[in-house]
């Protein structure tokens, strides 16, 4: 199949830090498809030859195992085109047209690596020079919109050039390929259906842990905040593939249906219970792999006195019969003590316990980063002496060492499925924007109390109250058990 894949955003960190070496991947690997064409386009004036200098210096900086020799990047760089594109000129999106007419490729797969505000004048532009025909796809990266009211202006824009199935909205941790193993995990096997309800399970922990600061991304991220940036979307997405109903088939929208299910049946914000079930944080100076490090209000192009939270911990529950009473708590932030992503599955205790000692209460441990597999958590017999006593046991599930030769990182899986047009993996916008309909009471009570921020010390796992919000139900995080 032969595909054009653009890139508006070509030269931006994004499209060089995590999508050209995603692609380069692929085309080691040998997935990429044949009789493909890349091309980046952006404001600046460069050749073709100009462009595949940047890229080759820029995968200098990309871990050691990933990057090309000079005889794969040759090969990779024929691939790599060029051209300089105003995005708010008709004329330069006629010429993109006929630079792709050209050939008349299978797909042409259109990526906005670029801010969201660009988004619809992109789009408008792209429907009237006539880019938005059956064989174009258009792949949105988050985040898409800074609230509802954005993230619908931005889809209606979208709806009106583009089809629903024409529009992947990308969410790169649905990727992971620890993530893909949820849906194997409970559709694919037998064993943990029966127990995937209130009646077997405690609570559900989802931890999207950082321990890097904000660098000098600080201006974007004060913008942006880690309930927007991590809640909003990877959080929920995560929940809603935890708590789904199985769906009919694997067919997409047969998934997503479910997925939306899950986001309709959250327990819904109040300001009282954001008050209550809500913790916000901001990292102050501490110390971080040993090194002392700065507070948030110190980073680089940082506003002086910004509310902006790099932390959150919630509580929600998923109000329907499978899960009427049981709490999900969600966490995120920087500056942590570990960079750490997982979902712990929490199993209520044996209901009379016979054997002596402390009674642990099994739990299924989903680990997302940085390594990738299964933890089942469980109690049995020494097999020493005459006691009866059990200790802990867990049985551990490395997927890397599983499937060495077929894992593929969360980017090269999406890029490669926008280009097949698979969009069992994207975001549908009714998905989305209800999403931004869940979050978006937190966000209003931040802005009327800005008393509710809390500090914590870089290096630890968030403010005290992230604590005392699960001890309240008697439960404790992963790292405190």
């Amino acid at each position: 199949m032969s595909f054009d894949l653009v890139f508006f955003g070509g030269t931006g960190d994004l499209t060089w830090r995590k999508l050209m070496p995603a692609l380069f991947q692929a085309f080691r690997h040998g997935k990429l498809p044949g009789g493909g064409r890349i091309l980046a386009v952006a404001r600046d004036d460069r050749s073709d030859a100009d462009y595949r200098a940047f890229i080759k210096e820029r995968f200098s900086e990309v871990e050691p195992s990933k990057r090309p020799s000079d005889e794969e990047f040759a090969r990779f760089a024929e691939l790599l085109h060029y051209r300089r594109m105003d995005l708010s000129q008709p004329a330069d999106y006629a010429g993109l047209k006929a630079w792709l007419d050209e050939r008349g490729a299978d797909t042409a797969v259109l990526y906005l690596a670029t801010s969201p505000h660009l988004f619809p004048v992109i789009c408008e532009q792209l429907g009237a020079a006539g880019l938005n025909g059956p064989k174009v796809r258009v792949v949105l990266e988050k985040p898409l919109g800074h609230d509802l009211a954005s993230a619908q202006e931005i889809n209606r824009v979208v709806r009106s050039v583009f089809t629903e199935t024409q529009a992947f909205r990308i969410d790169h941790y649905l990727g992971k390929p620890s993530v893909q193993n949820l849906m194997a995990l409970r559709f694919g096997n037998a064993l943990f259906e029966p127990l995937w309800r209130r009646e077997s399970i405690a609570n559900i922990q989802i931890t999207l842990a950082e321990s890097l600061g904000v660098g000098t991304r600080g201006d974007f991220y004060d913008r942006t905040g880690a309930l927007r940036d991590m809640i909003q979307n990877h959080a929920l997405q995560l929940l809603t593939m935890i708590a789904m109903e199985p769906p009919s088939t694997n067919d997409a929208d047969a998934i997503r249906d479910e997925k939306l299910k899950v986001l309709r049946s959250l327990k819904p914000f109040t300001a009282e219970s954001v008050a209550r079930d809500v913790v916000r944080g901001q990292y102050r100076a501490g110390t971080a792999d040993g090194k002392k490090v700065p507070g948030y209000l110190e980073e680089v192009k940082v506003p002086a006195g910004s509310h902006c939270e790099t932390f959150v911990a919630l509580r929600t529950e998923v109000q329907n019969w499978r899960w009427a009473g049981v709490p999900f708590y969600l966490r995120t932030g920087k500056r942590l003590a570990a960079r750490d992503a997982q979902i712990v599955v929490n199993f209520r205790p044996v209901p009379h316990p016979i054997f002596p000692g402390p009674t642990l209460a099994n739990k299924l441990v989903i680990k997302l980063q940085p390594e990738d597999g299964l933890e089942l958590h469980m109690l049995a017999a020494k097999g020493s002496g005459t006691s009866d006593a059990l200790a802990p046991v867990s049985l551990d599930l490395d997927f890397d060492k599983a499937f060495p030769s077929d894992r593929v990182g969360a980017y090269e899986r999406l890029l490669l499925d926008a280009i097949a047009g698979r969009l069992n993996l994207f975001v549908r916008s009714d998905e989305q924007e209800q999403a931004w309909r869940w979050v978006e009471p937190i966000l209003d009570a931040w802005q009327r109390d800005g008393s509710s921020l809390k500090t914590y010390a870089a290096g630890s796992w968030g403010p005290a109250a992230a604590s005392a919000l699960v001890a309240r139900d008697g439960c404790a995080w992963a790292e405190e058990q």
